[in-house]
């Protein structure tokens, strides 16, 4: 049997001071702290935060500015190249570009209330089976790219979530507040040959977090 992992990395915090619902939309940069997250996690991954060193050799990330400079620490702590795949790209939304909510957010607006007639689907963007058809392409191409190895496929919050529901037999549809998919987090995904056996999380940059500091003993 051969072991290989695939880690799905959330990227770190984008800088967005105005609150926009950015989706897809180009020029969207790690603020300061998100690219402390994306050098911490390279280092945790590299062993020199007192793990033990991973064994990378995939890197590959969404075609996205906030994912790629996610992933290139982590390629240069490993020497390897940098990929992207515009499976791992975040997903589709028609609220991309607004302030999504009540008072002077999208909502108060009657127009955009169709769009949310179907949150099982979901109607306001691209679907869920849609993402994770897309994701477990992504996921099997960097498996045997990395076969007896780990690679790292850096994406985005709901991409990875719904992926990981649905290769836990769970229902995708879901509270977006419950989702265990923090900042900079990983996904680890492990394969005995081709064969899914285990799902792990990790949050290497936990610290760093927004209000961890707050938290008693972090």
């Amino acid at each position: 049997m051969v072991t290989t992992t695939v880690h799905l990395l959330r990227h770190g915090e984008v800088h967005n001071p105005t609150g926009l619902l950015y989706g897809r939309l180009p020029g969207y940069r790690l603020s300061e702290r998100g690219q402390q997250m994306a050098e911490l996690v390279a280092r945790t991954l590299a062993g020199d935060e007192g793990a033990p060193r991973r064994d990378v050799v995939v890197v590959t990330a969404s075609p996205l500015q906030r994912a790629q400079e996610t992933a290139t620490p982590i390629a240069e702590a490993f020497g390897v190249a940098l990929g992207t795949d515009e499976r791992l790209i975040e997903a589709e939304n028609h609220f991309q570009g607004l302030r999504f909510g009540v008072g002077d957010g999208s909502l108060r607006h009657p127009a955009h209330w169709p769009y949310l007639r179907n949150p099982f689907r979901p109607s306001w963007g691209e679907p869920y089976v849609e993402q994770v058809d897309r994701m477990l392409a992504a996921v099997d191409a960097a498996r045997v790219a990395a076969r007896g190895h780990e690679a790292v496929l850096v994406s985005h919050q709901l991409p990875i979530w719904v992926t990981r529901l649905a290769l836990e037999n769970r229902r995708l549809w879901h509270d977006p507040r419950k989702r265990q998919c923090s900042l900079a987090s990983l996904t680890s995904l492990r394969f005995e040959d081709d064969t899914l056996v285990g799902v792990g999380y990790g949050e290497p940059a936990a610290a760093l977090l927004p209000g961890a500091s707050q938290v008693p003993g972090a």
